[in-house]
């Protein structure tokens, strides 16, 4: 039957959200189907809700099972599952769906009508009530009488206490009474002893957990009061006609003291309940947020689920597209180890990895195994499995919605995780082939200008070399000597930029006297570096430094034909070798043009050439500047680049100084 509770023109403008009730009735997987089947149809939103009661954990195990199995059915039919706490179903599931912006409530009906005038009314009338602006489909439930003396068969096992329980109720009515006693000695009224049996009531309420105890105890107080503090005294005879009345009075009041209390120490535990698995799943989010690796991500999911349901946990974490050993999070002592699972468990993980499917104990797929089984994944792709020892005891709704959440967390963590990678991998191989094409777009052009130089040359000498003078035949040997001393610096750089990309640069240190290596360097000078003036100073001590030769030979070289390609004739170059603190400086300025502001960030950098033309019109690389700077990272320097005023520029590195060990 549909009762239809909401304008159609609103329903026509919103998208449709269909809420479904959960229960543990037989035919509520037939109500879920049919809610599907409406969200399907009205291509909406779909939720199953449950409401768990103080009573939850009173219901029998067939019933939780099958609670687990509806939920389950929920899930695959497409579902968000919400849990919510309260004692009053029908105001949780109104309150929810004004919150969430519900359309369109399922519901299942009970066939049972009221057997007394007394008798609450049925919560699909209480919803309609609650909610008069929803539509609400009402489902018929058959099962609905099966289950009334279902529960009425349990009721006594449900309300017996336990020992503990009656000796606490006794013990504080013993209290009481001894209380009582010694007010009616000292002449109190019989106002303030009503008041001690009353408090007694709600002590009792509070410190025992079976609600019968405070029934039990208010009835009790009653009889005593009267037994005890009435005239006449030590009967349960009454000679004031208003007893009667203050025994009712007193015993209600009693009762719904007794009530209250009972529900807000119930009401106090599931709030500390939901606060604490709130916390986990926030804590969680958090944690994984920080963590940088799987592995991390995999280890605080376990921990968590671990401080959550109080059990060990195992995780199995995906390895190439399989699941190797477990690691078991132990619960006790919150040690990690790994261990070997029998074979028929770890045929249910790979079962669960493959279907993504939860399975196991407690589930209603390959139950003979001994913990419950779920894929961490989502939609699709899988990145593990998750073992939850179940030891006879299922979980719980929440403990199986806060699950749920933890390794959807987790699942998306790690996909971000790959996908960033995935991101960074693709970005590192566009920049090496962006590095690549620079390079041979760079090697085409430049080397094309010296070869040709070198093949005209060549050409010239060999077909006229009888008709040219000495001087021009002289001046074509020095081109060739140049641009072929220009080649082999350039393929020099190639391969030590090669080596340092591919880790194989050949490292050899030594302590070396600074002023020597700077004049091996300026020996090994292209002849253009005659056309500047290039002046060198020295400290008056002997400057020593740690350094491979060959390698910081290179770099002086770079650095002064670099100033000797981008300064014109007659420029002068000054090198200056001094002590730092614990290193010696090497510096190299020259008071050409200088590099301007919007380049010095990027002068560093491989390929870049900056906006002045060379000299001699010949490109470079710009691999020298960036060659330098990683052989001086190599040793432990720093390359730097700052201005030399009024212009120009100053390039200088540091070196490790070193000390000569004299052995006689």
């Amino acid at each position: 039957m549909n009762l239809p509770k909401g304008s159609e023109e609103a329903g026509e403008c919103a998208e449709e959200h269909i809420l479904v009730c959960l229960s543990a009735s037989p035919s509520n997987a037939r109500i879920i189907r049919t809610a599907a089947r409406m969200a399907e149809a009205f291509q909406g939103t779909f939720t199953a809700l449950y409401v768990e009661t103080p009573n939850s954990d009173k219901m029998s195990e067939a019933d939780k099972s099958r609670i687990q199995s509806n939920i389950r059915l929920a899930e695959q039919m497409g579902a968000a599952i919400s849990t919510v706490y309260g004692a009053d179903v029908s105001y949780q599931i109104a309150e929810y769906a004004r919150i969430s912006n519900v359309t369109k409530i399922v519901i299942g009906r009970s066939n049972i009508n009221p057997s007394h005038f007394w008798s609450r009314t049925s919560l699909t009338e209480e919803l309609i009530k609650n909610a008069p602006n929803l539509d609400i489909h009402i489902i018929p439930d058959s099962s609905a009488d099966h289950k009334y003396y279902e529960l009425k068969k349990g009721f006594l096992l449900h309300i017996q206490p336990s020992g503990k329980d009656l000796f606490i109720t006794l013990l504080i009515l013993a209290g009481a009474t001894g209380i009582g006693s010694l007010f009616w000695s000292l002449g109190f009224t019989e106002a303030n002893i009503i008041t001690v049996y009353i408090l007694g009531v709600l002590l009792i309420s509070l410190f025992t957990k079976r609600h019968i105890c405070s029934v039990i105890s208010a009835l009790i107080s009653v009889l005593m009061f009267n037994f005890l503090f009435t005239e006449p005294r030590l009967t349960f005879h009454a000679y004031e006609p208003g007893y009667p009345f203050t025994f009712a009075i007193m015993l209600t009041a009693a009762l719904i003291t007794g009530t209250l209390a009972n529900r807000l120490k119930n009401h106090a535990k599931q709030s500390a309940q939901a606060a604490f698995r709130t916390k986990i799943l926030f804590d969680t989010s958090q944690q994984l947020q920080k963590a940088e690796t799987e592995n991390d991500m995999i280890t605080i999911t376990a921990r968590q689920l671990m401080k959550l349901l109080d059990r060990n946990i195992l995780v199995f974490p995906e390895v190439n597209g399989t699941l190797p050993d477990p690691c078991l999070f132990r619960a006790d002592s919150g040690r990690q180890d790994k261990i070997h699972l029998p074979d028929k468990e770890k045929s249910v993980a790979q079962w669960v990895f493959e279907h993504k499917q939860r399975a196991g104990a407690s589930a209603s797929l390959l139950s003979h195994a001994e913990n419950l089984y779920l894929a961490i994944r989502i939609n699709q792709k899988a990145y593990g499995v998750v073992g939850i020892c179940i030891n006879g005891k299922p979980l719980d709704s929440f403990e199986n919605s806060i699950l749920l959440s933890i390794i959807g967390e987790c699942a998306l963590a790690i996909e971000n995780n790959r996908n960033a990678r995935e991101k960074e991998d693709a970005a590192m191989l566009a920049q090496k082939e962006q590095l690549r094409a620079n390079l041979l777009r760079a090697i085409s052009h430049d080397l094309r200008t010296p070869l040709t130089s070198i093949s005209g040359n060549a050409s010239t000498l060999l077909s006229h070399y009888g008709q040219l003078d000495r001087e021009t035949i002289f001046q074509m040997f020095t081109d060739i000597y140049d641009d072929s001393q220009w080649l082999i610096s350039l393929v020099e750089n190639l391969l030590s930029v090669t080596r340092i990309d591919e880790g194989r640069l050949n490292f050899h240190q030594s302590t070396e006297l600074v002023d020597e290596v700077v004049e091996e360097a300026l020996r090994h000078i292209s002849r253009k570096g005659a056309e500047h003036q290039i002046v060198t100073e020295y400290p008056e001590d002997f400057l020593l430094a740690e350094m491979d030769t060959k390698l910081i030979l290179q770099v002086i070289i770079n650095l002064v034909e670099n100033a000797v390609k981008y300064t014109p004739a007659s420029s002068t170059i000054r090198i200056r070798a001094q002590k730092q603190g614990q290193m010696a400086a090497i510096s190299v300025s020259d008071n050409g043009p200088g590099i301007p502001d919007s380049c010095k960030s990027r002068v560093f950098e491989m390929f870049f050439t900056g906006e002045h033309k060379i000299i001699d019109s010949r490109r470079s690389l710009g691999l020298g500047l960036f060659l330098c700077k990683s052989i001086v990272s190599v040793h432990g320097g720093e390359l730097t680049l700052e201005d030399n005023v009024p212009h120009g520029c100053i390039f200088t590195f540091t070196l490790p100084l070193g000390e000569v060990n004299l052995h006689e």
